[in-house]
């Protein structure tokens, strides 16, 4: 963080993973499932990419899509992902558990917690979905979490600056709190400056055709919202190095 700001990348593959290094990301947060706003990344992913880049890998843990309150058989699986994780080489664990009505699940989050140390943590955008933030960010700073990922509690981190601008005022030193959702370079800057952020959390992709060349447009692998066939999104060196350079013109 030599230029006082830190650029996190999520991605969701080995080509993204090398093109955010390549772009100026300072760390790279591995899921899959982006559509589902991120899932537990294999753990041959999170092997390949060790292998392809030198920034810091935060892994993902999330057992599924949907929301955050989780059944004792997917907490076993969100250890067991931690303990696999951590033998693969990732460089810190990002999470998020919430109870039925809202608030964190301490209970759930001490215990992962202690799965993931001495790693680094990150409660991801499972707290925009929280009751009262105010609260939820006491409460996770006192567990002891390294970084919480947020929008503002908003559809996106513009729409939702004037609560991050709130809740950073409140984050002690031993907390960050990157803003992230719907960054790009026409608002990164309205987002650093109104935030005050010295990190933030972007996934600068754009879409790539496919390079099939035989396509069977009559079939599709998924549900009818997900992501055609024949068409991939990877993170953007470009987009990336835009928004690294305007990060760096700013603070």
């Amino acid at each position: 963080m030599d230029d006082g700001f830190l650029m996190e990348v999520c991605v969701d593959s080995v080509e993204s993973a090398v093109n955010a290094e390549r772009g100026g990301a300072g760390r790279i947060e591995l899921c899959a499932g982006l559509v589902e706003g991120g899932t537990t990344p294999s753990m041959g992913l999170l092997q390949v990419v060790k292998q392809c880049v030198r920034v810091p890998v935060f892994v993902m843990i999330r057992p599924r899509g949907g929301d955050f309150l989780y059944s004792d058989r997917e907490v076993e699986v969100m250890k067991a992902d931690i303990r696999l994780a951590k033998l693969h080489g990732a460089d810190g664990l990002v999470f998020g558990a919430l109870t039925e009505d809202g608030r964190i699940d301490t209970e759930l989050c001490t215990a992962l917690l202690a799965v993931c140390r001495p790693l680094p943590v990150t409660f991801h955008r499972a707290f925009d979905m929280v009751h009262d933030p105010l609260v939820a960010l006491e409460t996770l700073i006192s567990l002891g979490f390294e970084r919480v990922l947020t929008s503002g509690c908003d559809s996106s981190a513009l729409e939702g600056l004037s609560l991050i601008k709130r809740l950073a005022e409140q984050v002690s030193a031993c907390c960050l709190f990157p803003p992230g959702g719907g960054i790009t370079e026409r608002n990164l800057q309205r987002i650093l400056e109104g935030s005050t952020a010295s990190e933030f959390h972007c996934s600068a992709r754009s879409a790539r055709d496919s390079g099939m060349k035989f396509r069977n447009p009559n079939v599709a692998m998924g549900a009818s919202f997900s992501a055609p066939e024949y068409s991939i999104k990877v993170a953007d060196v470009v987009k990336v190095r835009t928004l690294n350079a305007i990060a760096k013109n700013i603070l």
